[in-house]
């Protein structure tokens, strides 16, 4: 794991070279705080970076960047090969001589024996990749097929340059205008969506795509690989037993890749399906227990910190809790806008950067839970799809006056009513969610059933200078099930551009990697391809609850979703109530040229009252603000 970074650009000189890629490497030492190198050939004007996260191979021999045996090939890659011990079985057999021990060298070996795209399809893991062919004289970057790491580039002059996050590409630069695009779609979903950036001129590689620079220019980025295609190529199960046998041998052989190292390994773990499962399996794998962590809140409603330990004492793991008050939420909400050198307001980036820090306390590699949503039907808009499209078959007026129920008081007045209710049966935000449900009630098509569900402020207008339109949707295909199509808008869009971003930067903000074996892309495009009804009963991820059970008591997981949400809500109205005021005074809103004042303000002033739940378009607000506070200075 580390930050790369590189340029192509055949004016400079060596000297200009060097400062340049060694400027851009350092801006990224956090992600690697173990080593850095270079690597120029000034005659070709290419100049690669990296700083690395040692994990695999610690000696000088996984170093990078890193030359092939031929001197063909020069990499400077971030991530992990899971399966790089069979591939170099496989190489070996073909002649292939090794130095050291390291995946980077086995894909190198991979690259000179087979081809890039050949050997991009051979390998299970994450990965961001900058690679220069002396033959060819071009540089191709390419990113592994789920979004996992990430990979920002840039024009220059003819050539390019890259680098694992947009700061790096700023170093000694004027600071670009800001994309107006981005800055909309980020007010709507709270996140900047992939290939835009929010700076002017540079742009995200997207997930499965690889993009060229050589003598004959800069070509568009293209697919290396679909996820159409893998879905589409998956064997059609109907029967949940068959399904759960050979989910359990990928989950099992990925999990054993996931768990390969040089260094300590652990999990994260709150308690909900995923993370149970990848713990499960971690430690059936495991002679030791497996180190686990979790925190936990004084909120009813969003503490999970005590169903993680009843687990991880079932397990026989390690387990870790760091009990997390306002005032240490308010500790680390200023390096947000830091970390995050994007604007990015998934609320649950502050437990993820507080779990990241403790675990990285004990161990340098963390195994997370994420994925399992997307793969297998999991977010509360996959299962209440199935009951809309049985909804749609109602009277209209019988649809209104539901609705008119969910909605007839406010989500505060909902969630105090609910904390009427035995605590094992409590909905946690049930305010939250008959708001949404009420939304649903209302929707005529999927367009106006799915934005709203992920959409903060839905008519940007309302609050932008320069609003833009949403992006399409993709097209939902002849004959595909309703629920199977949300989980692929969710895959295309909200788990690169929001989940893993999130995981990304608060786990390299201290160093830690971590690695998400529910995305390895063999389990990914499996669960995608099962059909409804071996997904949705249990409120989804049929397959994984029954695994687990295998593992865990159903009694110690049986509870409703709760995400890793933080209580935003009521923090805002409490102790970040003057930090969030700062930010949206008059006086702020006005010196930002992106945002209407008024409409914030009567936002921020309902909240405050209770008489609506603002926090998660406020909160895109509030880092936006905060966002440009820090890097918006030259």
């Amino acid at each position: 794991m580390c930050g790369i970074a590189g340029l192509l650009a055949a004016q400079a000189g060596e000297a200009a070279l060097r400062e340049r890629v060694e400027a851009m490497t350092a801006a990224l030492r956090h992600r690697g705080p173990d080593d850095s190198d270079t690597w120029i050939r000034a005659e070709h004007g290419i100049a690669l970076g990296q700083r690395r996260l040692s994990i695999i191979d610690l000696s000088p021999l996984g170093r990078q960047p890193m030359l092939s045996a031929s001197g063909r090939y020069c990499i400077t890659y971030n991530g992990e090969i899971y399966n790089f011990p069979a591939l170099r079985r496989e190489l070996e057999a073909l002649g292939a001589m090794f130095r050291g021990h390291s995946d980077t060298e086995v894909m190198l070996a991979g690259i000179e024996a087979w081809g890039l795209e050949p050997t991009l399809h051979k390998l299970q893991g994450m990965f961001a990749i900058g690679l220069w062919d002396a033959q060819e004289r071009s540089l191709t970057l390419v990113r592994d097929r789920v979004g996992i790491k990430p990979l920002y580039w840039r024009p220059l002059n003819g050539g390019i340059a890259f680098a694992s996050e947009p700061r790096a590409l700023l170093v000694g630069e004027p600071r670009p205008a800001l994309n107006p695009e981005a800055v909309s779609h980020f007010l709507r979903t709270n996140y900047v969506p992939a290939p835009l950036c929010i700076w002017q001129g540079l742009h995200k590689l997207e997930p499965g795509h690889l993009l060229r620079c050589g003598s004959d220019g800069l070509q568009t980025p293209r697919p290396w690989w679909s996820l159409e295609d893998a879905i589409a190529a998956e064997p059609r199960i109907t029967q949940i037993d068959e399904a759960e046998t050979q989910l359990h041998a990928l989950l099992n052989d990925a999990i054993r890749g996931h768990m390969l190292s040089d260094v300590p390994v652990g999990a994260f773990l709150s308690g909900g399906i995923d993370s149970s499962l990848v713990t499960a399996l971690m430690q059936a794998q495991s002679s030791q227990p497996v180190r686990s962590f979790t925190i936990g809140y004084g909120e009813s409603g969003y503490d999970e910190s005590s169903a993680a330990e009843a687990v991880a004492r079932h397990l026989g793991t390690q387990h870790t809790t760091l009990r997390v008050t306002p005032a240490d939420a308010l500790a680390c909400i200023p390096r947000m806008a830091e970390i995050y050198d994007e604007p990015f307001a998934d609320a649950s980036q502050i437990a993820t950067y507080l779990v990241s820090r403790l675990t990285r306390q004990h161990v340098t590699v963390a195994l997370s839970g994420d994925g399992g949503d997307e793969g297998f039907a999991g977010y509360n808009r996959h299962v209440m799809a199935a009951r809309w499209q049985k909804m749609q078959g109602w009277p209209a007026p019988l649809r209104g006056l539901l609705a008119g129920f969910c909605t007839m008081l406010r989500p505060g007045q909902w969630d105090a009513l609910g904390s009427l209710l035995p605590a094992g049966i409590r909905p946690p935000q049930l305010g939250e969610k008959l708001a949404k449900l009420g939304g649903v009630l209302r929707a005529k098509d999927v367009e106006s059933y799915y934005r709203p569900l992920i959409e903060q402020w839905p008519d940007a207008a309302q609050v932008l200078a320069q609003p833009y339109p949403p992006l399409p949707l993709p097209q939902q295909a002849e004959g595909e099930d309703l629920v199977a199509y949300l989980q692929r808008l969710d895959a295309r869009a909200y788990l690169h551009d929001d989940v893993l971003t999130k995981v990304d930067r608060a786990s390299m903000a201290v160093a830690l990697e971590a690695r998400v074996p529910l995305l390895d892309h063999r389990v990914l495009s499996f669960g995608l391809a099962l059909p409804r009804h071996l997904k949705l009963p249990a409120n989804g991820k049929w397959p994984l609850r029954r695994l687990l059970a295998r593992h865990v008591p159903v009694a110690l997981t049986n509870r409703p979703k709760s995400g890793f949400a933080v209580p935003i809500s009521s923090w805002l109205r409490g102790p970040l109530r003057d930090w969030a005021e700062d930010l949206l005074s008059p006086q702020a809103l006005e010196e930002t040229d992106l945002l209407r004042p008024e409409p914030v303000r009567a936002a921020w002033a309902d909240h405050l009252s209770g008489r609506a739940n603002r926090q998660y378009g406020l909160w895109g607000v509030l880092m936006l603000q905060a966002w440009q506070r820090h890097w918006r200075q030259p």
